[in-house]
Formats: C-alpha cells, structure tokens, sequence
C-alpha cells in the first residue's frame, strides 16, 4: 500500500500549534486519572494505620488494579501520543507516572516500542523475537507460552538494563531522564518507609500482584492474533464500558495495526477497517483483556493455561 493510501490517514489527529494540549483537551480526563492514582497511593500509606484490615486489604486490590489499568490505558496512550504540546510538561508527566506505576516510564517506552517492532513475532531460527514481550517469546513449537508461565515469571523478567544499555548510547538524555524517574521514585519509596514501613511491606506484594495483572492483560491482546498479518496482530474488545474506563484498550488489534491513531479516534477507525479484518481473521473477545480467561471464544481454542 502505497503512503497516500494509507487507511488511517483520516483518523490521525493532527498535533495543535498553540495551547497545552498536543492533540486535544480530552486528554485532560488520563492526566486527572494519573494524579487520582498517584493521590490514591499516598493516600494508602497515609490512612494505613488508622483503617482497619478489611479496608487496607481493599486498598491493595484496588492498588494492584490500578497499576494494570495505568499501564495499558493511561501510560499506553501517552507512550504513543503525547499528552502535552511542550516536552517539559510531558518530562513532568513521564515522572509523574513512574511515581504512580513504580517504574521508569522512559525505559518502559523504549521497551513497548520493541514490542511494536515485533508484533508478538515468533521466534526466528535462532530463537529470538524482536518483541522482548511477545508470548511466543518463551513458549514452544510455535506455540504460546503457557498463561500463568507469562504472568508470573512475566512479572520478574527484566528487560530494562539492555534496554537502559542501548538508551545510554543512543539516547543520553533519555537515559538520564531514566535515572532522574528512578531516583524520585527511591526516594518517594523512602518518604512511605518513614511515615509507615509497615504500609510499604503490605503493599509490596499488591505491586508485583498488579504487575501480573498487566502480564495477564497483554497476554489476552494477542493470544490468537495473527502474527503475520498485520490487520490481525491484536486482539480486540469491543465492551463499551472497559474501552471508556481504560481510554480505548479494548481496540488493541487497531492500535497494533496503526498505533500512531490516538485513543479517542479508534473506534471509528474500527468501524472503518472492520470487513477488512474480519476477513482477514482478526480475534475478538467478548470480555475485557484482562478477564480474557473467561471468553468462551478463548476456551474453545485453548487459552494456553
């Protein structure tokens, strides 16, 4: 297909000439939604000794929640379209949201833009994929590696210091930006150890716990897509009110196929494509990622449990 032919074209936001916003104001709504969960955080560790165990206990559900949901809705589109017009204030955003997630959002941005470099690819001869999170990665025959294998082991792969490594010699002011993220976050960490040690130790295992959930979200958005057919490298979800929630995740197969379309344009960008991926095979669920395990789509080819 030619450039000028490019079925996205129409949907693509050009980016504004004056104003704070790159694209549009609608991305005030993930901004408030990155200081609500940093604001949440504090507030956890704060409030810790005076609620009582049912009520922390929800606290840390709902944290382990939140740390998916920011990472695949609110850091995603930010990733991919920038939320501010002058780069100060997306540096400022950047560290905002390592703060709330608990991870350098500069190296994560390296590291899921490898992801789109591969698409989930399978392995090549030599057993190695160009995305670092595809889930034929690790797995075997061609196949998926199992679910709670992604999830969990998922969790405690590190990627980021060949990332970082690669970042310090082609990007040095990224890689310092990176440290600066990781810094602030140490010491954000250090503040929580001194104003409640026991809050950081209960929350502990709700981060990693979040962590997961993400593994388990990614893994939905693209268990049964087509890696060699770009209309079908993810998997989309259509539910109205998780693509509201989690600021258009659901149309992961038509951000994979055109990630530079910013969030609020996708479902008509869907609406445009959507005879051409389903002849093409596009999957589908009918849950959000997340609750992928319970499609019945997904159960009657295998989940890879």
């Amino acid at each position: 297909m030619t450039r000028d032919a490019q079925p996205s074209d129409g949907f693509r936001l050009p980016p504004r000439s004056a104003g704070v916003w790159r694209y549009t104001a609608l991305d005030l709504a993930p901004v408030l939604a990155a200081v609500a969960h940093l604001a949440f955080v504090v507030w956890i560790v704060l409030g810790f000794s005076t609620r009582p165990w049912w009520g922390n206990l929800a606290c840390g559900l709902v944290y382990a929640w939140a740390i998916a949901w920011n990472i695949n809705g609110v850091s995603h589109n930010f990733l991919h379209t920038p939320y501010f017009r002058h780069g100060w204030a997306n540096r400022a955003f950047s560290l905002l949201e390592s703060l709330a997630i608990g991870f350098s959002q500069t190296i994560y941005r390296a590291i899921h833009l490898a992801h789109h470099s591969g698409n989930s690819d399978l392995p090549d001869a030599q057993g190695r994929t160009r995305d670092p999170l595809s889930i034929y990665k690790h797995g075997h025959g061609g196949a998926p590696e199992p679910l709670w294998r992604y999830v969990v082991l998922g969790t405690f792969r590190d990627d980021m210091p060949e990332v970082f490594s690669e970042m310090r010699r082609k990007q040095p002011a990224d890689a310092l930006f990176a440290r600066i993220e990781i810094a602030a976050f140490a010491i954000l960490v250090l503040g929580a150890l001194l104003i409640d040690w026991r809050a950081v130790l209960f929350l502990l295992p709700f981060y990693f716990i979040g962590q997961g959930l993400s593994q388990l979200s990614g893994y939905y958005e693209h268990l049964h897509g087509n890696p060699a057919r770009p209309i079908a490298w993810g998997v989309s979800s259509y539910q109205r009110l998780y693509n509201i929630v989690w600021f258009g995740n659901g149309y992961h197969g038509e951000h994979h196929y055109r990630p530079q379309i910013h969030w609020t344009r996708l479902r008509r960008f869907h609406e445009s494509i959507a005879d051409e991926q389903a002849a093409a095979g596009a999957h589908v669920i009918a849950t959000s990622h997340l609750l992928g395990w319970l499609d019945r789509g997904n159960r009657r080819l295998g989940t890879g449990l």
